[in-house]
């Protein structure tokens, strides 16, 4: 059975935990994610932890922003690692988006991230930010992909537009993803993981839905079974 297109958050409090994590949750899904708190933590031991022996494609999602020949300099230290996703703010710009896909390991998706699921439009108000979140995002998703990003990260709620602007080709991760009834916790901009697909997401990010829940693999499977019944 293919493993769905869902990566797992493992914003675990330990290496054991997140290793533990991603062996319940492998069988059901393509993806385990390494944010910054666990990377940080840790280092570059999480990665051979959290893939272990079944080669699942790890994300790594630091969210790198900086000036071009520094994000160059850290895109090419985690480039060893082989993550299958690496990700990058797009409003660090052309150049910067541009050195970190050149510096990178060609087996190595550089993804540019939009904006934060956690922002309302009234916090993109405050950081100036100018017209509606969707509107934000396709300008910033458009810039990513002339500067060579192959994946972009966009909330549920813009997927259907940024799918529009930038075509077939270019994978759309979907924070932000949360099953019917599951709490929404700090995320602004949600959908369910069925409606994220439906409107063009390639990938989607769960994490506390899965990994808070008392057994995460059953939640995994359970989750994989829905978008299986759904497409």
């Amino acid at each position: 059975m293919t493993p769905a297109p869902i990566a797992v958050a493992l914003d675990a409090p330990d290496l054991e935990t997140a290793a533990q994590w991603a062996a319940l949750v492998t069988p059901h899904v393509s993806t385990v994610k390494v944010g910054l708190e666990l990377y940080l933590r840790y280092g570059p031991d999480v990665i051979a932890s959290v893939r272990g022996a079944s080669g699942v494609q790890v994300f790594l999602d630091l969210k790198l922003h900086d000036i071009p020949n520094t994000v160059a300099g850290a895109s090419r230290a985690v480039s060893r690692l082989r993550p299958a996703i690496l990700t990058v703010h797009a409003a660090g710009g052309p150049a910067m988006i541009r050195a970190a896909v050149e510096a990178a390991d060609p087996q190595t998706q550089i993804a540019a991230v939009t904006i934060l699921t956690s922002l309302s439009e009234a916090d993109l108000a405050r950081i100036g930010l100018v017209g509606p979140a969707d509107d934000a995002v396709r300008r910033l998703a458009a810039l990513s992909v002339e500067s060579g990003a192959k994946g972009l990260v966009c909330s549920p709620n813009e997927v259907s537009a940024v799918r529009a602007e930038v075509g077939e080709g270019i994978t759309l991760i979907t924070p932000g993803v949360r099953p019917a009834g599951a709490d929404t916790q700090d995320q602004a901009r949600v959908a369910t993981p069925e409606q994220a697909l439906a409107d063009g997401a390639d990938l989607l990010v769960i994490g506390r839905p899965i990994t808070a829940s008392p057994d995460p693999g059953a939640a995994a499977a359970a989750i994989a079974a829905s978008l299986r019944r759904a497409s």
